[in-house]
């Protein structure tokens, strides 16, 4: 037995502090919510989000994309340079000592240093995957630091603006069938702001933070935007006054006939090539059928660095689609463009891969359904279960784990309750409140005479089935729901 003298001091305040707690005291310690710009997803939710991502990626297929995956992490060296001003929301991890790791940003750097690596010249992918960004979020918004991308690109040397006209149609495909209301795709090209720029009087090593201010446009007004420029970024007023003429026109194939006869726009090069490209995109747009909801829209920028030609950003003009729901206002739902110097980058030999592509807003778009599924008080099933197997006796358990083999060794999907004696009612009310189409019962009596009992959940009708047929009698009732 220890000498209690000996006891520190700590030590007689931890055993006393024992002895005085009530016996069958329980310490609870704090429960802790997830990190800020994260979230769980509930069963309910992620049903919603698969029915989301199936109909993204069946349209991607439907276009010849091939899946395709890289890592969550990249060297981080890969990462930076290629984002602009938003370089500095990329997630560092910390030096384990060895190599120096970021996560990946969004999915197409790591597409276009896959390319370089393999030396492919020529692929259409998609890609979904999650991506991280530490900036503010906005939860409201459809905003996180951790969120999924739905990214599909065409990799090669194609003629002019075909590959660009199948993004704009599959970026429509989807925001029409997952009828979120009207939208509209705005339109621009780089070189014909970088041609902007040039005209105004910007000086090329402002080029990059002029886009970013100019990039804005779609959260702050012209003249928050041009303070920025003069105050923030040195730029003469008169000079952003010049842009400010510019960057407030948007409109359809006729206002790029018209930049054609502006007198300062037509004597840039790289602006010309711009909106020669733009002309032969509207005349595919218009022959795909979806020429109405594009604009050229001379404020788009994006402001990511790698950008070289045609970029693109669908907007809801009508959120909500039904008068019942509130607005919700989540910014761009899908965006994109050409880069064709990325894969150079990291090429040994700067060999470049053409690309054009884009990026599905998942994360937005869930935040859409999510609220109006709130409104209307939609239910949603979390599993696939067809059938569930019964009994109302006792004793009974080996025969129902018999029964349930049998239906999932014919592919059926199928439950039972974990009780050796549920009762029967309790089992009905869990495959109502579970949305399951039928139950199979089994008892002494069917046991007897070799049936089984199959109920309609929803009609409450029982027929008996032999044991033989049942098989075939659930999967045509199932085939013919």
């Amino acid at each position: 037995m220890p000498q209690l003298g000996l006891l520190h001091g700590r030590a007689w305040a931890v055993l006393f502090g024992q002895l005085r707690r009530p016996p069958g005291a329980v310490c609870i310690r704090a429960v802790h919510s997830h990190s800020q710009g994260t979230r769980d997803l509930s069963p309910q939710q992620v049903v919603v989000r698969e029915k989301i991502l199936d109909m993204v990626v069946s349209c991607f297929k439907r276009h010849g994309a091939k899946g395709l995956d890289t890592p969550a992490f990249e060297l981080k060296e890969t990462l930076t340079e290629k984002y602009g001003e938003d370089s500095g929301l990329i997630y560092d991890l910390k030096d384990q000592g060895g190599e120096l790791l970021s996560l990946r940003y969004d999915l197409t750097v790591p597409f276009a240093r896959y390319l370089a690596m393999n030396k492919v010249k020529k692929m259409k992918r998609y890609h979904v995957g999650k991506v991280w960004r530490r900036e503010s979020p906005t939860i409201a918004q459809g905003r996180y630091r951790e969120f999924c991308q739905c990214d599909f690109d065409i990799a090669g040397q194609f003629d002019p603006m075909i590959p660009d006209a199948e993004c704009l149609k599959i970026m429509c495909e989807i925001l029409s069938g997952l009828q979120l209301g009207d939208f509209l795709i705005k339109v621009n090209d780089r070189r014909i702001l970088d041609g902007i720029f040039a005209v105004c009087g910007v000086p090329e090593s402002k080029f990059h933070a002029i886009c970013s201010s100019v990039d804005k446009l779609d959260k702050m007004s012209w003249k928050d935007v041009r303070h920025e420029m003069v105050a923030k970024k040195g730029l003469a007023a008169e000079i952003a006054d010049r842009i400010g003429d510019y960057v407030q026109c948007h409109g359809g194939v006729s206002l790029v006939k018209q930049m054609f006869q502006d007198p300062r726009l037509s004597q840039n090069k790289q602006a010309l090539e711009g909106l020669g490209d733009l002309k032969l995109l509207f005349e595919y747009l218009t022959l795909f059928g979806i020429a109405e909801k594009i604009s050229f829209d001379l404020s788009l920028a994006r402001g990511l660095d790698y950008y070289t030609g045609v970029i693109y950003e669908a907007v809801l003009l009508q959120t909500p689609a039904h008068a019942e729901e509130e607005p919700l206002n989540v910014g761009s739902v899908a965006a994109g463009g050409r880069y064709d110097g990325l894969v150079g980058m990291f090429d040994p030999k700067g060999h470049n891969v053409p690309c054009v592509g884009l990026s599905i807003g998942v994360e937005r778009i869930f935040s859409i359904v999510e609220q109006r599924m709130k409104t209307f008080g939609e239910k949603i099933r979390t599993t696939e279960t067809q059938v569930f197997v019964a009994t109302p006796q006792k004793n009974f358990l080996q025969e129902r784990l018999k029964l349930i083999a049998e239906l999932w060794d014919a592919g059926i999907k199928a439950e039972l309750m974990y009780k050796n004696n549920p009762k029967l009612l309790t089992q009905l009310h869990y495959c109502e409140n579970m949305g399951i189409p039928l139950v199979v019962i089994i008892g002494e009596q069917e046991l007897k005479e070799g049936v089984i009992m199959l109920r309609s959940v929803a009609s409450r009708e029982e027929v008996a089935i032999t044991r033989e047929n049942l098989v075939a009698e659930i999967q045509k009732r199932l085939s013919e729901s």
